[in-house]
């Protein structure tokens, strides 16, 4: 997972032994010698994580964090506070102060890079709503998210999910104060109730005594109700080798035993936050812009907001070095379909594949109806080997299954072709970029339809 990541120390040796590190892990590295460097840095160059030194003159980390999580520019940066202290008073306070997390040097390098990954994978997806909240609010709808907001926090519902009755209990004390906590000691309960409850956050003890901890978080990442739901696991010491794996497979955060109320605390306010503020991005944009962007047959986006936010995806691919990949879809001789059954059926059968694609696609991808039986599917991250591998998967997927119209009474065995295209190192516009990929669509039909051809980038 390619990251820029910027390590902020007054000591140079430090700088250069983390930056020595990361890079060999292939991560793009910027460095800051102080804390107004840093604070300049992170404004103008938008890493996907930040490690901080805390005790640094001038500026210590603590304000720096502050600063940075108070400025709109950098406040869903990741901080990752990195430092010889090694109190409990000084992790509750580089917490509060806004950090995700706060390592004690020396870092252990698995749980470092393991910490990194999680945490740019968070950003990743918040940076894709972010653009996507942009968007809307280009068009004059949509509005303000703020994480500042005094009433994220309220009525906050957590699950915790522990079979040791004295601990739950203790827990379910502490976290009580502030937010609505319900306990579970059986993991397929809780399960259950995550899944057709309405939580903001899932507690899972380490130590479940009935079943695999690690196996129930990877149940609620997998699932579509669950996905976006963040996971704080309870680790005893001893486990560190386990929580690597959850954060791996997708766990959020940690508090270590014994529990300290206030850390405790501090890390479920940093997730609740984030969920909900991740929450309002989404309803915003789907309730604000639905009517605007989006397709009314297909509920897809329209060719409107791709042709407004490609172009913010190909200028962020290159800031970042990254690929953007596109495929132009055709519905082979749908103009027969229209022909012999009516548009009525015409209908049900672009509503149908519409249903299909967006069932295909992730979360930042973005499917678009183009126009009349032409789809477009774009996909941020992507290459071209791989972006060829799904437009196959796809067009496999509807030649083997028939489209049921018509209340059941046909069945009709309909067929796609593809192009497909990744965008340029040197740089792409939006028209530059479609046009390569509508070429290589019509190459697919006219070699015969029912196929996929890519353009070499």
């Amino acid at each position: 997972m390619p990251a820029r990541v910027l390590v902020v120390d007054d000591i140079p040796v430090n700088v250069r032994l983390l930056e020595a590190k990361l890079m060999a892990e292939y991560y793009d590295v910027i460095t800051a010698e102080n804390g107004f460097e840093a604070l300049d840095v992170a404004a103008s160059e938008n890493p996907d994580i930040i490690l901080l030194d805390v005790m640094m003159p001038g500026l210590d980390g603590f304000e720096v964090c502050r600063r940075l999580k108070d400025n709109e520019q950098t406040t869903h940066i990741p901080v990752v506070m990195v430092t010889a202290l090694d109190q409990q008073s000084d992790r509750v306070k580089g917490l509060s102060a806004g950090a995700d997390d706060f390592l004690t040097k020396p870092v252990d390098d698995v749980a470092l890079f393991a910490r990194i990954k999680s945490l740019v994978r968070v950003k990743m997806l918040s940076d894709e709503l972010r653009l996507r909240h942009v968007s809307g609010q280009d068009f004059g709808v949509g509005g303000d998210s703020a994480l500042d907001d005094p009433s994220i926090l309220e009525n906050a519902n957590i699950l915790v999910v522990e079979d040791r009755p004295l601990h739950a209990k203790k827990i379910a004390e502490d976290l009580g104060k502030t937010h609505c906590v319900q306990l579970e000691e059986n993991a397929d309960e809780a399960l259950f109730k995550l899944k057709n409850g309405f939580f903001d956050l899932a507690v899972v003890s380490l130590s479940l005594q009935q079943r695999d901890a690690l196996r129930l978080c990877s149940h609620i990442r997998s699932l579509e109700e669950t996905r976006h739901l963040p996971i704080l696991i309870l680790v005893e010491d001893g486990e560190r080798d386990r929580l690597i794996r959850g954060l791996e497979m997708g766990v959020n955060d940690y508090v270590m035993r014994p529990i300290d109320p206030n850390e405790m605390t501090a890390r479920v306010n940093t997730q609740i936050k984030r969920k909900r503020y991740q929450d309002r991005l989404r309803d915003e944009f789907h309730t604000s812009l639905e009517a605007a962007v989006k397709d009314q047959l297909t509920g897809l986006y329209n060719r409107r907001y791709l042709s407004n936010h490609l172009g913010k995806l190909l200028e962020r691919a290159r800031e970042e070095n990254s690929h953007v990949s596109c495929l132009i879809i055709d519905m082979d001789f749908f103009k027969n379909v229209n022909d012999q059954y009516g548009h009525d059926v015409g209908d049900e059968v672009l509503r149908e594949f519409g249903q299909r694609l967006a069932n295909n696609v992730r979360e930042m991808d973005l499917a678009c109806r183009y126009g009349g039986e032409e789809f477009v599917l774009v996909l941020p991250d992507t290459d071209i080997s791989f972006a060829y591998m799904i437009a196959e998967r796809l067009r496999q997927e509807i030649a083997d299954e028939p489209f049921v119209v018509s209340t059941g009474k046909l069945n009709l065995n309909l067929t796609i072709s593809i192009g497909v295209t990744a965008s340029l190192s040197d740089g792409d516009t939006a028209e530059s970029f479609l046009k390569r990929a509508d070429e290589a669509l019509y190459s697919a039909k006219r070699d015969g339809r029912n196929r996929v051809v890519a353009t070499a980038a």
